[in-house]
């Protein structure tokens, strides 16, 4: 099938070429038109939290929308004439504004608490809770510049203005530089690695092709699935690797085929039949392992999910269809506007990674335990990763957000940055007293900072209270309060009633992310485990080759997860790539890096063992297969690997924390599979295990479907037949 596809689009380059200009441009068009609809927020079924806001949008509708806060600072104080006629203007003013359904002044009876008795800065600090008819993510921009237009107009020598709330928080753009600098270090790579302009293009064209569209199909999922506003730069980041790396093999393969003496048709076809056969499997295992997200059960998991694997399944597409209709142009001008003389690809026993391979199978036990105790070491701290959500506390210093959170905190309490939201509902015409009893046991709580007013709904059911945690919103503390309050202090302080409360809020919901995850981890790696050993072992048919692959890779992931701990959590070195505070791990990180370096480092994975099982298979030599197959595989690999993490490690640059998070690891996973485990720990291990490495029982092998996916650098005779084959050119 493949290698009708590869002749077809070959033959019929012009149309095949054409399609995609059409679908390119189209796509482009139609996502100029498209606005996003990005969502900041996510729905919880089942959860607690999930259960406190639907009581709040059906039985509160004039706080069904999310609200932010202005916070003021005055040196003279915030209840001096001055202040007060200017704070008190601002607050006129924004109330006037679109989709604003209330302002709680600091100045109203409802606003009691709302100025700072903290000491050293009582009556200094003051905030302004303003309520939207809207959640966070569906402000529309010309609200927040309003809004944020006339606190600039309202500052004064003496009176800070900050703004707080998601609404406020610096909205990203998918044109960053981090996608200008990945391409540029991607460019200089393949220019290295072909020696050829013409060849080094190739690449970088399927990847934009790709991407192109995959970005746009992204903007329209955000209309019909919940998809976090960071899924185009994590698409972006994904789609240029993969993409530039897959088409990487494929035009290796051809320019290999093309010294081999091959006509151009035949190696295209030869280059799709082998590499692209390897770069159909790797991207489905991207797919497939991203798909495998679903079983998380969350929702904005699933528009990140589908919206990452199509832009995958894009630049794979165009790897197989786009890029030999392109080759088909090309020809044998593919060496043209060389840069330096050409290097033949292939087996060199006078290569670095041959006489590395050899230097490492003659002591494999010392290096065997040397590279796994780099890879435990670097784990280590994984034992200490705990699952969160970051917040305005996590923004730079210089943005309006983290000032009003560091405002708050101060005037405040850590926890009136994250105030827990209490929804109660009882039957009709009940008196309500037993909430008053619930307040003042919240009041006496232990991790409670301070309680707000009862709030009853129009149709006397239903009520809400906010209770603010003395810790922050990221604090363990917090989160262990949270639970208290579901488990102990709250049933207790019902018991006999029959009202219901239900703790929410965006702390709350953070708690039940978290929990959401954890509880489903293990399984989803089991799937995503158990799915790429059946695979290896159907390629390679062995039980010991996708083991060791299986560990591994295990060993590398947890590696990554550790450094992500180190850094991002405990703070080590994050000054250097702009993180300003430590803060948990995002409870999706973990499940989507898993899903994602799993399914690349299948594509070393095969890359290299097809080499060495090919050799074993002709040669019958263990040694000897992991040798050859190391150094014919190496340079490509090295190239692939160097342009995975220059890619991913751009993104660190960025402003988002989760796509640092995201770059880093990535960038960090990808360097150690390549160097490490691929370099180390496979020549090491499969020179240890000798012949065993391929053991497969004969029962087993009768049952088990073959999957092929290298045909090795010789034609085999059907293609023979198929293609015309020129005699090698000798030189």
């Amino acid at each position: 099938m493949l290698r009708s596809l590869a002749t077809w689009c070959s033959r019929h380059r012009r149309i095949v070429v054409t399609a995609w200009v059409v679908l390119l441009v189209g796509t482009i068009g139609l996502g100029s038109t498209v606005q996003s609809a990005f969502a900041q927020s996510f729905s919880l079924p089942g959860t607690e939290s999930q259960r406190a806001t639907d009581l709040l949008a059906k039985r509160f509708p004039a706080r069904a929308g999310d609200a932010g806060q202005i916070v003021f600072e005055a040196s003279a104080g915030v209840t001096s004439s001055e202040v007060k006629a200017r704070i008190g203007a601002l607050l006129a003013e924004v109330a006037k504004v679109p989709h604003v359904t209330g302002v709680t002044s600091p100045y109203d009876p409802a606003g009691a608490r709302q100025i700072s008795t903290a000491p050293g800065h009582a009556g200094d600090i003051a905030y302004a809770s303003v309520q939207f008819a809207d959640r966070s993510s569906d402000v529309p921009l010309a609200t927040v510049n309003r809004i944020i237009s006339l606190a600039d107009q309202a500052r004064a020598p003496g009176l800070r203005v900050e703004m707080s709330g998601q609404m406020f928080q610096a909205r990203g753009s998918v044109g960053s530089a981090s996608e200008a600098i990945g391409l540029l270090a991607a460019v200089l790579i393949l220019l290295f690695t072909f020696g050829s302009v013409l060849a080094m293009g190739l690449p970088i064209m399927t990847a934009l092709f790709g991407i192109g569209i995959g970005l746009t199909f992204v903007t329209v999922l955000s209309h019909f699935m919940s998809t976090p506003e960071f899924t185009t730069q994590l698409a972006s980041m994904i789609g240029i690797g993969v993409g530039i790396d897959y088409a990487l093999f494929i035009v290796t393969r051809y320019r290999q085929g093309l010294h081999d003496g091959l006509a151009p048709e035949a190696s295209v076809v030869l280059s799709i039949d082998t590499a692209g056969r390897a770069v159909l499997f790797a991207g489905t295992t991207v797919v497939i392992s991203l798909f495998g997200l679903f079983i998380m059960g969350v929702e904005f998991v699933r528009g990140l999910a589908v919206g990452t694997s199509v832009t995958v399944a894009l630049v794979m597409l165009a790897s197989v269809t786009l890029l030999p209709a392109v080759l088909g142009f090309t020809g044998r001008n593919i060496d043209k506007l060389s840069v330096r003389r050409h290097r033949k690809e292939g087996v060199s026993r006078q290569s670095v990674a041959f006489r590395w391979s050899r230097l490492v199978q003659r002591r494999p036990w010392p290096f065997a335990i040397a590279g796994l105790l780099v890879l435990v070491v670097l784990a280590v701290p994984l034992f200490s990763l705990r699952l969160g959500f970051s917040d305005a506390g996590n923004n730079a210093p210089s943005t309006t957000t983290r000032r009003s959170y560091d405002l708050l905190a101060t005037g405040f309490g850590p926890g009136f940055n994250g105030p827990l939201v209490l929804a109660a509902e009882y039957p009709k015409g009940t008196d309500p007293v037993v909430l008053d009893g619930l307040r003042t046991t919240l009041a006496r709580t232990p991790g409670v900072a301070a309680v707000g007013p009862t709030i009853a709904s129009p149709e006397g059911d239903a009520a809400v209270v906010q209770v603010y945690p003395t810790t922050s919103p990221q604090s363990a503390e917090t989160v262990t309060l949270i639970k208290k309050l579901r488990s102990n202090v709250i049933p207790d302080a019902l018991k006999g009633s029959r009202a219901q409360v239900h703790v929410g809020g965006i702390t709350a919901a953070g708690v039940d992310v978290s929990d959401k995850f954890s509880s489903r981890l293990l399984v989803f790696i089991a799937a995503v485990l158990g799915l790429s050993f059946l695979l290896l072992m159907m390629v390679f048919r062995s039980l010991v080759v996708p083991l060791k692959a299986v560990v591994m890779n295990l060993l590398s992931i947890g590696a990554a997860y550790g450094v992500i701990v180190s850094v991002f959590q405990w703070g080590w070195g994050a000054s250097l790539i702009g993180i300003h505070s430590s803060a948990p791990i995002e409870p999706f990180l973990p499940v989507m890096l898993f899903a994602i370096v799993f399914g690349l480092s299948m594509d070393y994975e095969v890359f290299l063992l097809s080499r060495v099982r090919e050799e074993y298979d002709r040669t019958g030599d263990n040694a000897g297969a992991v040798a050859d197959g190391l150094a014919a595989t190496a340079r490509v690999i090295t190239a692939a690997a160097a342009i995975m993490v220059t890619v991913f490690a751009s993104f660190v640059f960025g402003d988002n924390r989760i796509v640092k998070m995201f770059g880093f690891g990535l960038a960090f996973a990808i360097f150690i599979d390549a160097t490490l485990v691929r370099m180390v720990l496979v020549p090491a291990t499969m020179e240890l295990l000798g012949d065993r490495n391929w053991w497969f029982p004969r029962w087993l092998d009768r049952i088990t479907p073959q999957l092929r996916v290298e045909t090795g650098p010789e034609l085999d005779s059907e293609l023979e037949r198929l293609l015309d084959v020129e005699e090698p050119v000798t030189t």
